[in-house]
């Protein structure tokens, strides 16, 4: 079969409409018919062409290798590689706090001590020279005493900056069979998108928001924040969901 008629064979096995493959992939209906024509000139370019096939094979649970390999060999112009792009969100360093230099602090009062008894010594001596000169007998100045130097003041804590808690925590299994999962973070970035398959799970967190998307919605099976949510959808292929702090409520 052709590029286009193993799409739609995959796509009817699913049990998946065109209208429901264009809303899990974001292709425009008219170019979801258009690919199962296999007529790729409304792509836009090699690139974007393959880039809906990777899509819509995957949403269909099919392995788009060998499809691309044949739009290659019929169409293309040569391989474009297509990068997995996964987000992690990212994390909140504690802050490094400088504690006083109390050792600075200490030497610079004691240099101040030193320099004001000397100052003190050497104008009674000043004081002496005089009185001779002019023949008054004057007693000696008494001694100074250095003025005792405070002990410095204890450092105050360190302020321990916390890092900032994880609200949102979904784990997504895929138990009875393989499932299509499209997952969106706070910032409107796709975090993933691709197959999960029987027996295999994924984890994902934000600190705000999570936008789930499922193709096979029965299949899959649902953790919020720790509590287990039981499947996905009883009847819906593909169902969506929004999950934010406080959750496991449905969005």
């Amino acid at each position: 079969m052709s590029i286009g008629q193993t799409l739609a064979d995959a796509r009817t096995k699913a049990g998946l409409t065109v209208d429901q493959v264009s809303e899990v992939t974001r292709i425009r209906q008219p170019l979801v018919e258009a690919i199962e024509q296999d007529d790729f000139a409304a792509c836009g370019g090699d690139f974007y062409a393959r880039g809906h096939i990777r899509s819509f094979a995957r949403a269909v649970d099919t392995d788009p290798e060998p499809l691309l390999a044949e739009y290659d060999a019929q169409f293309g112009s040569g391989p474009v590689p297509s990068p997995t792009v996964i987000f992690e969100p990212e994390r909140v360093k504690p802050e490094r706090r400088i504690a006083p230099n109390w050792t600075a602090a200490m030497a610079a009062a004691v240099v101040a001590v030193v320099g004001f008894v000397s100052f003190q010594v050497f104008s009674g001596k000043d004081d002496d020279k005089g009185s001779t000169a002019t023949g008054t007998s004057s007693p000696p100045p008494p001694a100074t005493q250095a003025a005792p130097v405070p002990p410095p003041p204890a450092p105050p804590a360190q302020e321990v900056v916390a890092q900032a808690p994880v609200d949102v925590k979904v784990r997504i299994e895929a138990v009875t069979g393989s499932t299509w999962a499209s997952v969106t973070n706070s910032a409107g970035k796709e975090v993933f998108d691709g197959i999960i398959a029987k027996g295999k799970n994924q984890e994902f967190s934000d600190p705000s928001q999570l936008k789930v998307v499922l193709g096979n919605g029965p299949a899959a099976r649902l953790n919020v924040n720790g509590k287990d949510l039981g499947p996905a959808s009883a009847k819906k292929s593909v169902v969506t969901f929004t999950f934010k702090p406080g959750d496991p409520q449905q969005g």
